[in-house]
């Protein structure tokens, strides 16, 4: 088996990596070192988590070990699309070059320019930065790539994704064309592959795994939920989401979960705070002082729960990671490879659990198509949706338009109508058999004025056809109301018999 010190790296170097505990190199590793020391390109393809930041950290630092650097003219670029992964390489150069003298600089978004500017100033050995900010310090006039003789391009199917390529172009373009190219990406999409042809030559082509593959050592899952009204599927996923959780009991020492919105980011970790959780966001558009604090709170275990954007789908070193919760289906594929990858590092044993909405389906089978298998099926811990209803559950659940007063009411409703109907079916009392406390006093009626008795129907029917016709609608449906309208019968009120006329003077 390959060790470290069979790979010709500097013996500062293998002393780092002794003292960071590490004996033997992963597949990637053992495949791009000895090209890179001498001094070819490489090209290297492999899923995320195997090693791939100390294939190429490890030689660069070996190759520069001889040199000194210019001001404002670094010797060697590593550009990262994301500044976590910018941070992490950085962590790694640390490490490794802890025992030399080279110096390096980190240019990222969220940080003084006054800072980044003095240490260029001084003169760089490594310069790892992200895209953007490095043209920005460049269309300044702060930084020259002319003295570049290693470029590394980490993650480059990320760079893809996030829109990058044109600005990788273009810093290609800013470099010695004698330079030593390193490119590294997890998956091998057709314009990346244009990228290498163009600007890589006669590479060293590194491919520990098949494209796009996922650990082994991941246990994967996949949970199918389907909301049981429109208006409660959000509710419904996250209460769904910790019942995951919490099912995986204490087998999840920390996790992350994987949002596709930085605004579902937010409130997933509010609504794990409510219910108790020890959980923070982390998305685009936190500071990056807060994104730091978050990251060694989950790294020193302060945080154990992570809710994220895919902007920490790459660049996040913590080895320890027990479980990856999947909260939506990843609208790109790959990024699915990379969310997982979080968990099950350095050979550790790791699970996947995704949530699954009907709206999730095509998105699933891209995932499926990608990794060429399918993710197992999980049972759902909610029990029967909407979607599994067989015909006579669906007609015993209350319909969708029915509203909750309704619903609420039922009960007092029925309890009144009970009461209501033992009275309606007691026999009318005629009025000598009434208590006499019941009766109306007799009262003097100087003139009595009858109810115009209501017309025969017979006689409605003799009216001429004219004249009915003639008659507006709301009269034709007075009438019609009237004939269904029953009378009071003989218990009339004495006060409506009585006759009221006006006196006249004298």
């Amino acid at each position: 088996m390959t060790q470290f010190n069979d790979l010709n790296l500097d013996p500062k170097v293998l002393k780092a990596i002794a003292e960071a505990g590490y004996e033997t190199p992963t597949p990637i590793q053992a495949g791009a070192i000895p090209p890179a020391l001498e001094g070819r390109d490489v090209l290297g393809i492999a899923q995320t988590g195997t090693g791939k930041t100390a294939s190429f950290t490890l030689p660069m630092i070996t190759l520069l070990g001889r040199g000194r650097a210019r001001a404002r003219m670094p010797r060697s670029l590593v550009l990262c699309p994301t500044r976590e992964l910018a941070a992490q390489v950085a962590e790694n150069f640390d490490t490794y070059a802890k025992h030399t003298k080279l110096t390096k600089a980190l240019l990222i978004g969220g940080v003084s320019f006054k800072e980044q500017d003095a240490l260029i100033d001084k003169g760089v050995d490594v310069l790892i930065a992200t895209p953007g900010r490095l043209l920005d310090h460049f269309e300044r006039g702060k930084l020259l790539l002319t003295g570049v003789q290693i470029m590394v391009v980490d993650e480059a199917d990320r760079m893809l994704d996030m829109g990058f390529i044109p600005d990788i172009e273009r810093i290609f373009g800013l470099t010695p064309f004698t330079r030593q190219t390193l490119f590294f990406s997890a998956t091998m999409a057709p314009e990346i592959e244009r990228i290498t042809n163009t600007f890589l030559s006669n590479p060293e082509k590194i491919e520990v795994a098949r494209a796009a593959t996922t650990g082994e050592n991941i246990k994967q899952g996949v949970v199918k939920f389907a909301p049981s009204r429109k208006d409660r599927e959000s509710a419904e996923k996250r209460a769904l989401l910790r019942r995951l959780i919490d099912a995986e009991g204490e087998a999840c020492t920390n996790a992350i979960i994987f949002c596709n919105r930085k605004m579902d980011v937010d409130i997933v970790a509010k609504s794990l705070k409510k219910y108790g959780y020890n959980a923070e966001p982390i998305h685009g558009d936190l500071d990056q002082s807060q994104r730091t604090r978050t990251l060694e709170g989950f790294r020193s275990g302060d945080v154990t729960i992570l809710v994220a954007s895919d902007v920490a789908a790459r660049g996040l070193d913590v080895p320890s990671v027990s479980h990856v919760f999947n909260f939506d289906v990843p609208s790109h594929a790959e990024d699915y490879v990379h969310r997982i990858g979080r968990t099950g590092r350095a050979g550790r044993k790791g699970t996947a659990v995704m949530i699954c909405s009907p709206r999730d389906e095509k998105n699933l089978e891209d995932v499926e198509r990608l990794v060429q298998s399918q993710i197992p099926r999980l049972d759902n811990p909610l029990g029967t949706t909407a979607a599994d209803e067989t015909p006579d559950e669906a007609e015993e659940r209350p319909r969708r338009g029915r509203s909750r007063r309704v619903e609420r009411n039922a009960p007092k409703a029925a309890e009144r109508d009970a009461k209501a109907k033992p009275e309606q079916s007691k026999p009318e009392q005629s009025k000598a058999e009434q208590p006499k406390a019941e009766q109306p006093k007799a009262e003097t009626v100087t003139e009595v004025q009858q109810p115009r008795p209501a017309p025969a129907p017979e006689a409605k029917a003799e009216q001429p056809r004219a004249q009915q016709r003639g008659r507006s609608g709301r009269d034709r449906r007075r009438d019609d109301a009237d004939e269904q309208v029953v009378g009071m019968g003989e218990d009339v009120p004495a006060f409506i018999l009585k006759s009221f006329k006006e006196r006249r003077a004298g």
